[in-house]
Formats: structure tokens, C-alpha cells, sequence
């Protein structure tokens, strides 16, 4: 007998048909002798009407109560999860992420696990009951009700699987799992059947939105191995592991495209010690991520700063740069948000040569310039124009033969 983790993501859950279905899966799991711990997102759409509905009645509510509100889209689909499990006969109870024992620190919308208590947890299994928990919420040490961030529903399957140290974790969605790139942009893409977790982890950030980055931090740093798969059939997904040896024969794993990009760029900045310094920190101070920067050479006493942030917050960085710029004596700040991000990614570049001369060459045979360069150990991306970008995308894939690398099963579904 096995302990399971399974996770049905919004789509999985959109409709009482659907919540059936998985029933039925969940169900069919159970009866063959596993103890299973199911995690629900809300039902598709329910979380963005919830925060329409907010910003109906106060345009900017706060977060504590935002976070009360946005909770009830979970509970909704672990209470009817149950009563479909209960239709079929299946001992199953609902449990909120403060019942099941998951405390995190104050960040309202965006909280951290701080520690999970799973003893009720335990209890329900040793009952033989399905254990269905609500996703992407917890509770402080205080008893406010916090919500874990976009995708917090695989976080807290993640963080399940590890505190019970489960033997299988799964992450159902309405994909087949993880693709070499997004097939609705690159028609040939293929399914991987193994992923790394800092391949994962590189995808996710760079605009993959098949799992959440901060659940594959989790994943990597209490090494839970994990299968992302579809809740629509029986068909393998793709498992994300500790690399191996094997992995690294393959040099790119798969190309990202994040087109909710934006660029700032500071003209005529002083060139001395603290001026950077002094700009970033604000920008960190406003809570602002910041994504690549590039400076160029000083001449005549300045240069040019140039960075980019999501495009929700150019905005913001514009309010918090321009007195700056003012008061250490810039030119002017110019902005622009007709720009995309391309990656590539692959553990198996520590190892290989080659890959931005590959890249660079794809870009240039294809007409497409490229405005700004970032790198790290297993990835490259680079910034293009947007009109660009979904043709960049698909020329890299074919030039680092992606379109052949998937699984044998590796139809988009």
C-alpha cells in the first residue's frame, strides 16, 4: 500500500461533470489499496471572478480580506470533490489548508509555508478516508487565513508530498505534461518525458506556465519527485527529478517565450560608484522584481542602464525611477513594452559548446534581432521584439531539432 499525493488543477475541476471524472479516477486509485491525499485548485474562472467581484466593491482591498475571499474557491471544489467521492461510496473527507495543518508567515496573496502539522492529516488516512485538501491557502500562527500566490495548489501538494513523505506525487492539469515549448506557439513541440529540476525550475520562471517556480523549489530542495500529467486521460506526463547522468546527453531541454515583458532604460547616467546601487534599491524597496539588466560602456562620464520587469509593474518603476533619474542628473528614461523574452534551456549546456552560436545564428537566418542578453549555467535568453517573437520561438526550436527529442507518445493534447 502506497501514499499518494494527487493535485486537480482548475481546469481539471471547471464543471460538476468534471469533478465526477475525477471522482471516478480518484475512485478507481483508492480501491486498488492506496491512501491518497487529493489537492484542488478552485473551479476555472471562480478565482478571477472573486478578485473582479473585490475590485468591485474597493478598488485596492486589502489583503487580509481579499485573502478570506479567495480561499472559498478551493473549498468550494474540495467540499463537492467529497460529496462526489461519497456518491460512489468512497470514504472521503474535506479538510481547509488551516485544518490541514499548514501555517505560513503574514504575506497576504502571497504567503510562505512556514511549517505543516500533518497529525489530522494522518489520522483521516489511518481512518482509510481520502484526504482532500484545499489548495493555495494556509493560515498565520494567529489564525488569519493566507493564500499561497498563483499555482499555490501545486505548492501545496509539493510541500504535502514532502511532509508525508509520500511515494508518488502528481500534478494533474489540462496538460499532457511538459512540453519542449508551449505547442499552441510551436505547432511541433513535443512532450519531455524527464525533466531536471533546475530545467523545471528555469522554465517555469521564464514563462512556462505549466508549474509554479516557487513548487519546484520546494520539490528540488526536499527532493520530492514529481509527475505533471493530464486529468483527461491515462497517458504518462513528465516526471521532474534530481538530474542524472543520462539527462545531461540532451544539451537544450526546451525553449520559453514570456511576452509579459517590459523594458526601462535610464539615458545619460553618471558613471560612478553607488549610482546603480542607488537605482535598484528603490526599485527592490518597492517591491519590484527586476529581471536582465544590461549597462552599456560608459563615454564622456555616463551611460545608458537598461532593465526589465513585468509588464504590470513598468508603471510603478516608472513612478519610483523618474525622481531618481531627476535627482542624479539623467537625460531621460524611455520605456517599452512591445517586447518578448526568449530561453533556452538545458542542463546539458554545462557541458556543451556552442548553444548561443546555434541561438544567435537561428536569430539572425530568421531576420530577428536581439536587444538585450542574460545567461546563467543552464540557460540563455535573450529579449526581441514581440512581433518577433512567436517566429523566434519557432525557429530556435527547429534549430536545436527540439521538434524530435519528446517522449514517443508526445502528441499535444
Amino acid at each position: 500500500m502506497s501514499l499518494i499525493v494527487q493535485k486537480y488543477g482548475g481546469s481539471s475541476v471547471a464543471n460538476t461533470e468534471r469533478i465526477r471524472k475525477v471522482a471516478e479516477r480518484i475512485a478507481r486509485v483508492w480501491r486498488e489499496g492506496h491512501k491518497l491525499v487529493i489537492v484542488v485548485s478552485a473551479m476555472s474562472g471562480v478565482t478571477d471572478r472573486l478578485i473582479e467581484l473585490a475590485r468591485e466593491i474597493c478598488p485596492e482591498p486589502s489583503g487580509r480580506e481579499l485573502d478570506v475571499l479567495l480561499a472559498t474557491g478551493e473549498q468550494t471544489s474540495m467540499a463537492l470533490l467529497a460529496m462526489a467521492l461519497h456518491s460512489l461510496k468512497i470514504p472521503a473527507v474535506s479538510l481547509t489548508g488551516a485544518q490541514a495543518g499548514i501555517v505560513t508567515d503574514g504575506s497576504h496573496t502571497r504567503a510562505k509555508i512556514a511549517n505543516i502539522t500533518p497529525k489530522r492529516l494522518r489520522e483521516h488516512l489511518q481512518a482509510g478516508q481520502v484526504v482532500i485538501v484545499a489548495g493555495f491557502q494556509g493560515q498565520t500562527e494567529t489564525g488569519s487565513i493566507t493564500t499561497l500566490g498563483r499555482g499555490g495548489s501545486d505548492l501545496t501538494a509539493i510541500a504535502l508530498a514532502a511532509v508525508l513523505r509520500a511515494d508518488l506525487c502528481q500534478i494533474f492539469t489540462d496538460v499532457d505534461g511538459v512540453f519542449t515549448a508551449d505547442p499552441k506557439i510551436v505547432p511541433n513541440a513535443t512532450k519531455i518525458s524527464e525533466i531536471s529540476y533546475d530545467e523545471m525550475l528555469e522554465m517555469a520562471a521564464l514563462g512556462s506556465k505549466v508549474m509554479q517556480a516557487r513548487s519546484v523549489e520546494f520539490a528540488k530542495k526536499f527532493k520530492v519527485v514529481f509527475e505533471v500529467r493530464s486529468s483527461f486521460h491515462d497517458k504518462p506526463g513528465t516526471v521532474v527529478r534530481e538530474a542524472t547522468e543520462d539527462m545531461e546527453n540532451v544539451v537544450v531541454r526546451g525553449v520559453t517565450l514570456d511576452r509579459d515583458q517590459a523594458k526601462l532604460t535610464i539615458l545619460g547616467v553618471p558613471d560612478r560608484p553607488g549610482i546603480a546601487a542607488h537605482i535598484f534599491t528603490a526599485l527592490a524597496e518597492a517591491d519590484i522584481n527586476v529581471d536582465m539588466i544590461v549597462q552599456n560602456v560608459s563615454q564622456h562620464g555616463t551611460t545608458d542602464i537598461t532593465f526589465t520587469v513585468r509588464k504590470e509593474e513598468l508603471a510603478r518603476a516608472r513612478r519610483v525611477t523618474e525622481p531618481i533619474a531627476a535627482e542624479i542628473g539623467a537625460r531621460e528614461i524611455r520605456w517599452e513594452e512591445a517586447i518578448a523574452k526568449l530561453s533556452v534551456v538545458g542542463i546539458g549546456m554545462r557541458s556543451h559548446s556552442g548553444v548561443a552560436a546555434k541561438l544567435f545564428h537561428a536569430l539572425a537566418q530568421a531576420g530577428i534581432n536581439v536587444q538585450m542578453i542574460s545567461t546563467s549555467e543552464i540557460k540563455i535568453s535573450v529579449v526581441v521584439d514581440e512581433a518577433s517573437a512567436i517566429k523566434a520561438a519557432r525557429v530556435v526550436h527547429d534549430a536545436f531539432e527540439l521538434g524530435h527529442q519528446g517522449s514517443p507518445d508526445s502528441s499535444g493534447g
